[in-house]
């Protein structure tokens, strides 16, 4: 299959890692194993992926500090992320997908489950052939094309999803969008995504693009409804 998805599967547990990678292939993915960090980084920069699947605990570069590394490289940051754990608090799954992660299971989880939910990131980070290459918002810039955001000299780094998420908050600007909203419009029919999520892509993205995250120019809150952007940004209360 010419366009076959190729997946970078890193696990240092040898069973769970050929499990994946096993069910991924049936599934229709091109699959690449490595067992820990340096491997996963030493193969993200020299080929092409179109997703990680990572897991949280790895002998050397831990799989946090891996997913940051590639959020902070320019020829990697746009590379979906989905996170793995043995953990299920909810500490873990936030500060993964703060430090950039686009989704997060927690084991055991079903190989079934885990390929759809790697469709369906694959599908929030696929660019509409429609779109305009570049967007200007405020002192915002947004290539479309390369999945990158600057302001002014700095470039932005964001995952696909906060990507995708930026970008629909400025498409509707002038409107008050709910969690519930935007989980349908971002994440689609990715039922296994929690409302929660919403919260912490917005509080990355104001992290990441706004001066003071705690007064926003740009994604505004409305308390008991939801995120919006104005027509212009301003500095206003919100």
């Amino acid at each position: 299959m010419v366009n076959m998805p190729r997946i970078l599967v890193v696990d240092d547990e040898e069973d769970i890692n050929e499990l994946i990678s096993f069910n991924l292939r049936k599934d229709g993915f091109g699959v690449v194993s490595v067992f820990d960090g340096e491997d996963a980084l030493k193969k993200v920069r020299e080929e092409r992926f179109d997703l990680v699947v990572l897991d949280l605990m790895l002998p050397g570069i831990q799989g946090m500090e891996l997913c940051r590394i590639i959020r902070g490289d320019e020829g990697t940051r746009s590379l979906p992320i989905i996170m793995l754990t043995a953990k299920s608090e909810d500490v873990d799954r936030i500060l993964g997908l703060e430090l950039g992660a686009d989704d997060y299971m927690a084991k055991p989880f079903s190989p079934r489950e885990l390929s759809a939910r790697i469709r369906a990131v694959l599908r929030r980070s696929a660019k509409k052939p429609e779109e305009e290459l570049v967007t200007h918002f405020g002192d915002l810039v947004i290539n479309h094309e390369i999945y990158s955001v600057t302001k002014g000299d700095r470039v932005i780094d964001l995952s696909p999803t906060e990507f995708k998420l930026l970008i629909y908050l400025i498409e509707k600007k002038g409107r008050i969008l709910s969690r519930e909203h935007l989980l349908n419009a971002v994440w689609k029919d990715d039922a296994f995504v929690e409302p929660r999520t919403v919260d912490v892509h917005v509080r990355r993205l104001r992290t990441q693009i706004e001066d003071d995250p705690s007064q926003p120019v740009y994604i505004k809150t409305r308390r008991g409804v939801g995120y919006y952007v104005e027509a212009e940004p301003t500095a206003k209360d919100r």
